[in-house]
């Protein structure tokens, strides 16, 4: 499937795209559009794949894309090492309707947590 243009050019949407797992690692869960939740699940969990696999060369890949070192370090320390037992799917995608203004369809992206 190839990616979606979010409407944006190139640049803006890498940075929106940063920004969205950035926070998204960061807070555990966020309240976003579908279209950006889809964009977005595929590099937080690569992100995630990154945090298991935990040696040096990993870190500095996630730190070249993610936005905030303290979110790295969560990153290795908690969230990677909860995920150890599993192969995939890290997060999900919980619809809760149209957003008031424009209808477009909201979603909460989550950490999958077991």
């Amino acid at each position: 499937m190839p990616y979606q243009k979010l409407s944006r050019k190139s640049g803006p949407r890498r940075a929106m795209l940063r920004g969205l797992v950035t926070s998204f690692l960061e807070k555990g869960s966020i309240e976003t559009t579908a279209a950006r939740a889809k964009a977005c699940r595929p590099l937080a969990e690569k992100m995630i794949t990154l945090a298991k696999n935990g040696n040096l060369h990993a870190r500095r890949q996630a730190m070249a894309y993610l936005l905030n070192e303290d979110v790295v370090t969560t990153l290795f320390e908690k969230i990677g090492p909860k995920m150890e037992g599993r192969e995939g799917g890290y997060t999900r995608i919980i619809h809760i309707g149209p957003r008031r203004g424009d209808s477009a369809p909201m979603v909460i992206l989550e950490l999958v947590s077991e």
